[in-house]
Formats: structure tokens, C-alpha cells, sequence
């Protein structure tokens, strides 16, 4: 029984009809946020709200009867439990803030869906590698932002006055967002040659570590990929054998005969 429910609930059907209710959950979600629609159509969309979080509630139980302990030993079933679990806090007084978290149910879609799992996975699996990254990140910015605040300093406070102040121009150099006409080039009215500084720092931080981030983590993806395609080739195999030793066993019993 509880083996034809877990089956049942792992179907296409199912799983493509929660997708479904996690998207109109969502839209209605985005409703909420405008006074005009709330108005006219307020008391509908809270119940068709009310409706979807039920429905989620009871998937979620119907799964612990199915698999029973084991629904806790899967990550994927432990974030479905505690994003519902949140919905379901009062949203008063003091859990008022709570209220904008049930727009949390729409990452359900991520544990739903196979391929968007296999992207999470992949990027989870390249964090130890962006550790690395991003303590390399850390040093460069460091002495970058050193350089920058005995360099420029003195003439410009509110860039680079402090530490503090010259990472946080260094970070927005590094995004590239008004960078050249908003920063630098000021800078270079009173010192010429600043971009011997700004300039190499773009391309370390930019191009350089930026790519590195990038590299790690489609290779992630790419082995997540690759596990996965091994694992339907060998569930291939294996079905492919058990058919194999069934008409070899169904030809022995008829040489029998």
C-alpha cells in the first residue's frame, strides 16, 4: 500500500499537477501585493490561497505515510517540510514579518522539478571550490583597497577615505556599473596616471576571478549532468539484463517441456 502511494505520488501526473498549484500559488502571491486587485477580488484570492497551501499540507503528509521515516533522510523532503511549516505560522503580531516568506513555496518548484534540482545540486557541489575563490576575492579587494586609500585618499573622502569606503568603490569598479565616468575618470582629473591602478584591478577581479566562479560552477553542472546520465544508463542496464534473464529462464522452462 504504502509502496503504491509512493509510486502514485512520484508519477508525472502528480508531480507536474504540484508544479501547476506552486505557479498559480505564486501569481496569486504577486496579487496580493496590489491594493486595487485585493480590493475588488480580495476574500477569492486568499481562499484560492488557503486552498494551495491545503493541498501542499496534504501532499506533504500523504508523503510521510508513504515513505515513512525515510521522507527525513532526503533533503529535497526536509525543504518542502520547512517551507510549508513557515506558511503555516500565524502571520500575527510579532509573526507578522512571516507573512512575506510564504512567497518562500514558490522555490518548492525547485524540489519538483528533476532538472532544476540537478542545477541547485551543481552549484551546492561547486561552493567549496568558490570558497577558494572568494578568499582569494578577499585578499586582492584587501590590498587593492589599502592601495586605493593611501593613493586617493586625500582628495577623494567619499570614494576612498577610509577601508571601508574603497572596497565599496572597488566592488562597484568591479561590477562595471558607472565605473569610468562615475569613478575613475574624476580620479584621473587629479591623478593622471590612476589608471595604472584601476585598470589592472578590472581585469584581475573582472575577467580574471569573476570567469573562475563562472568555470566552477558550470563544470559542477556539467558532473551533476553526467552522474545523471550514468545513472539512467545503468537503470538501462540493469532492466535490459532482468529481461534478458526472464526470457532465458522462460526458454529453459519450454526446452523443458
Amino acid at each position: 500500500m504504502r509502496v503504491a502511494l509512493a509510486e502514485w505520488l512520484d508519477s508525472p501526473k502528480i508531480r507536474y499537477s504540484i508544479i501547476g498549484v506552486i505557479v498559480f500559488n505564486a501569481v496569486l502571491l504577486g496579487l496580493e501585493t496590489s491594493d486595487g486587485i485585493m480590493n475588488l477580488f480580495g476574500p477569492l484570492i486568499l481562499a484560492l490561497d488557503k486552498a494551495c497551501l491545503a493541498i501542499f499540507v496534504v501532499e506533504l503528509a500523504l508523503k510521510l505515510v508513504a515513505l515513512g521515516p525515510r521522507f527525513f533522510r532526503n533533503g529535497w523532503n526536509l525543504f518542502d517540510f520547512v517551507i510549508v511549516a513557515v506558511s503555516l505560522v500565524p502571520a500575527a503580531q510579532s509573526f507578522s514579518v512571516l507573512r512575506a516568506l510564504r512567497i518562500l513555496r514558490v522555490l518548492r518548484i525547485i524540489s519538483a522539478a528533476p532538472r532544476l534540482q540537478r542545477v541547485v545540486e551543481g552549484f551546492i557541489t561547486a561552493l567549496p571550490g568558490m570558497g577558494s575563490v572568494f578568499l582569494l576575492m578577499a585578499i586582492i579587494f584587501y590590498i587593492g583597497s589599502v592601495m586605493a586609500t593611501k593613493l586617493f585618499a586625500e582628495s577623494f573622502p567619499q570614494w576612498f577615505g577610509s577601508l571601508g569606503q574603497s572596497s565599496y568603490s572597488l566592488f562597484q569598479i568591479m561590477t562595471l556599473e558607472s565605473w569610468s565616468m562615475g569613478i575613475v575618470r574624476p580620479v584621473m582629473e587629479v591623478y593622471p596616471y590612476a589608471w595604472l591602478f584601476f585598470v589592472p584591478f578590472i581585469m584581475v577581479t573582472t575577467f580574471a576571478v569573476v570567469n573562475l566562479l563562472v568555470g566552477l560552477i558550470v563544470n559542477s553542472m556539467q558532473d551533476a549532468h553526467s552522474v545523471d546520465e550514468v545513472e539512467k544508463t545503468d537503470a538501462y542496464r540493469d532492466e535490459v539484463l532482468a529481461r534478458l534473464v526472464a526470457i532465458e529462464k522462460r526458454l529453459s522452462e519450454a526446452g523443458k517441456q
